[in-house]
């Protein structure tokens, strides 16, 4: 089964420093059938204007992914952890038994384009974690690179649950064959430009939900 989530059929959060598209019910967008997808709770493509961003707030119980696409985002939270998140790079945040934190864009003239993204963990209460990596050379040599697991293999960022994030990188007419495990979903979010998945093209913004499948073939 395929079912599409058109990039302008998202929620939409506009609070003037912050733009932001919602894929699944978050904040004040609530869509009774756009509520998750398995432990993945949030997608959310965020542009924040330059000199602003989330001042220091808290979680907990929740696995927060940033991705960022353009800009830079300085984190800092009550781990110790102060770094800066630059265009490519995966964060994650295991926010456990809670973490405070905030994500601010300190360009004063250029907007951060990223992407959030929050999976339910399988555990409560742990104790909060924090990763960060670039997976930019890795890209160059493969079209796909997996960037978070359960078991952080092959150099992934480790996260408290039972999935898996792949980051994809195809040039134009290219083609990736994806082979699915038995039992699992996967979700597609086009971050740039357009594939085809399927007989369906896909553009930036847009996300599909796949189940039954046993191999997904993408088209750059």
């Amino acid at each position: 089964m395929l079912a599409i989530r058109r990039s302008d059929e998202r929620g939409l959060g506009n609070h003037g420093w912050l733009k932001s598209r919602h894929t699944f019910s978050f904040a004040h967008y609530f869509d009774p059938e756009h509520m998750n997808f398995g432990p993945l709770r949030v997608i959310n493509e965020d542009r924040i204007a330059g000199g602003s961003g989330f001042g220091r707030h808290p979680h907990r119980d929740m696995e927060i992914i940033s991705y960022v696409v353009k800009g830079s985002l300085e984190h800092q939270d009550t781990m110790g952890n102060k770094t800066v998140i630059r265009p490519g790079e995966v964060q994650k945040m295991s926010a456990g038994h809670g973490v405070t934190h905030s994500e601010m864009n300190h360009e004063a003239d250029d907007e951060t384009h990223f992407f959030q993204i929050w999976i339910m963990p399988d555990k409560k209460g742990i104790e909060p974690s924090y990763g960060q990596k670039s997976f930019a050379h890795e890209l160059e040599k493969e079209p796909l690179v997996l960037a978070a697991s359960s078991d952080g293999r092959n150099g992934s960022i480790p996260i408290q649950q039972d999935a898996d994030m792949y980051l994809a990188r195809l040039r134009p007419h290219a083609s990736l064959h994806f082979g699915v495990r038995p039992g699992r979903g996967v979700w597609v979010q086009v971050v740039k430009g357009s594939i085809g998945l399927g007989k369906d093209e896909l553009r930036a913004g847009d996300g599909a939900a796949l189940t039954d499948k046993e191999v997904l073939e993408i088209v750059g």
